[in-house]
């Protein structure tokens, strides 16, 4: 179930990259790249982070077909997509979540400590999101953007998973992942976020 949901987190991830070239008025190709840098750029992050190499999505050939097939659909269909936005809303929350804590689990099992998982686990949910904000020549959007806990949702995500992994091993997973969906979404309703300079 868990990888079925980490797919479904990597298509939506897709999905969001090639809106945004659409949304910058790229070609097929920068659409497709963004598609593609926004799904697997995360985890690549993270892997190389860990020492896997070469990075696991890169070696999964159907991801990556699959991939490009939702860059090919949303710049065929973007106008439908767009108004999708609440939908993939959720479902991005969803991913940030999964990948927070499946890279949590993938930087404990490297040997890293508590900031090492916590950062990893961040840099798993929001890498292929910052590079797309590179890309598409825009200053990273969890630098800056109030009113949406993101990086420090899935870092406290990723957290909460390395306390819970010794007492609770089966459930850490989906409670990390939890986690940092619930603070993403009610953060976002509450209109939380970070302090910045006055």
């Amino acid at each position: 179930m868990i990888e079925l949901l980490a797919w479904l987190g990597t298509l939506v991830f897709a999905a969001a990259g090639a809106l945004k070239g659409v949304e910058k008025g790229f070609d097929l190709l920068g659409v497709l790249v963004l598609a593609l840098v926004t799904a697997v750029g995360g985890g690549s992050i993270r892997d190389v982070l860990v020492g896997v190499l070469p990075p696991s999505a890169l070696r999964d050939e159907g991801l990556l077909l699959s991939t490009l097939l939702v860059g090919l659909l949303v710049f065929r269909f973007h106008r439908r997509a767009l108004r999708l936005s609440r939908l993939l809303y959720y479902l991005d929350t969803l991913g940030l979540g999964l990948f927070a804590a499946l890279g949590a689990e993938k930087a404990l099992s490297a040997g890293l400590g508590p900031l090492g998982v916590g950062i990893a686990g961040a840099l798993s949910g929001v890498g292929g999101g910052v590079l797309r904000d590179v890309l598409s020549g825009e200053v990273p959007g969890i630098l800056y953007r109030a009113g949406d806990l993101y990086a420090s949702a899935a870092f406290l995500g990723a957290l909460l998973f390395y306390a819970l992994h010794g007492l609770y091993p089966e459930g850490a997973l989906v409670l990390g992942a939890a986690a940092t969906f619930l603070l993403r979404v009610f953060g976002r309703r509450l209109g939380l976020s970070l302090p910045t300079p006055r």
